[in-house]
């Protein structure tokens, strides 16, 4: 037996925070964004609303795109680094919000690889028999992290949700997944506080700490690695995906994983000038964006990939 994705959803919030805007919040500039990151604009929470919030939008359009009914989602499993509450956990207050009880339901923190390891993680439930329906789910918040005085860290992050539901298949739907992590690198991006070290207000120089040039080189160097181990494990050549579907970090990390793909862009679902980095809500946000716009077809194969703090990285080989 095999998963399938039955369906996608994906969700942003409203307020929308250019670079012009920016402009006037840190000594940034429009042209200064484009050229290092590819972003023009980004959504942003509004106050009051939270990951799961985002998460339940995004939730819902998946279970309309695969015909089924909440009731019938018998596994859930939450990719996200920005929680509402340390507990429950982020899985449990979504299936409440669903009307699902009784189900696990879980949250993954893995931080922008949070969305493919959750994915990997249904993907195994569903091939042992012991899922029929699985709810997966990447959002985040991380704008509530962000010092906005820092205008290295402060352009590239935003919010949102994405959403897949996995069903049973006959045939191939997610071929494989790989994940890897490395906590030798945790000094290059991360966030200094935490319940049992303390919890850290942003600003006044807290909020995510990048160290962007190492990042940027550790980034395309695994993602270089990741894709040849895909790519090995199944017995294929570059030229047979269809599309790649990146985690939307940075539009140089993307063209970089794309020319070793010897992929042209035009084969490569980008909303990062649009979106920007929202972590682990960045794959699904840009597979439901791709599979609505009509790109990406029934039987396409699709490489998803992401890198993120920790570091973390890991891909999913899926036959859509």
């Amino acid at each position: 037996m095999y998963s399938r994705i039955a369906g996608t959803g994906g969700y942003l919030p409203e307020r929308v925070l250019t670079n012009a805007e920016l402009e006037k919040m840190v000594d940034t500039s429009d042209e200064w964004i484009r050229s290092r990151t590819g972003i023009i604009s980004r959504h942003i929470v509004s106050p009051g609303e939270t990951t799961v919030d985002l998460a339940e939008h995004a939730a819902r359009a998946a279970l309309q795109s695969a015909g089924v009914e909440p009731q019938e989602v018998d596994f859930i499993v939450f990719g996200t680094t920005t929680p509402d509450l340390i507990f429950p956990n982020c899985g449990v207050l979504l299936q409440q919000r669903l009307g699902i009880h009784g189900c696990p339901a879980f949250s993954v923190e893995a931080a922008c690889t949070g969305f493919i390891y959750s994915l990997s993680i249904a993907d195994k439930f569903v091939r042992l028999g012991e899922a029929k329906c699985a709810l997966v789910i990447g959002a985040e918040t991380l704008t509530r992290m962000v010092n906005w005085k820092d205008r290295q860290t402060c352009v590239l992050f935003a919010d949102g949700a994405g959403a897949v539901v996995l069903k049973p298949s006959d045939e191939p739907g997610i071929v494989s997944t790989h994940l890897h992590a490395d906590g030798r690198y945790q000094d290059l991006l991360y966030y200094p506080g935490g319940v049992s070290k303390g919890w850290v207000e942003p600003g006044d120089g807290q909020g995510v700490q990048m160290r962007g040039n190492e990042v940027f080189k550790v980034a395309v160097n695994t993602l270089g690695r990741i894709v040849d181990e895909t790519l090995e494990a199944n017995k294929l050549q570059k030229s047979q995906i269809d599309w790649l579907v990146p985690h939307q970090a940075n539009i140089r990390i993307i063209q970089a994983t794309a020319k070793k793909l010897e992929m042209p862009l035009e084969k490569v679902i980008i909303t990062v000038h649009e979106h920007g980095n929202t972590s682990a809500a960045s794959v699904p946000l840009a597979l439901d964006v791709g599979v609505r716009d009509g790109r990406i077809k029934r039987g396409d194969l699709l490489l998803l990939e992401a890198f993120g703090g920790g570091f973390t990285w890991g891909s999913a080989l899926v036959r859509y």
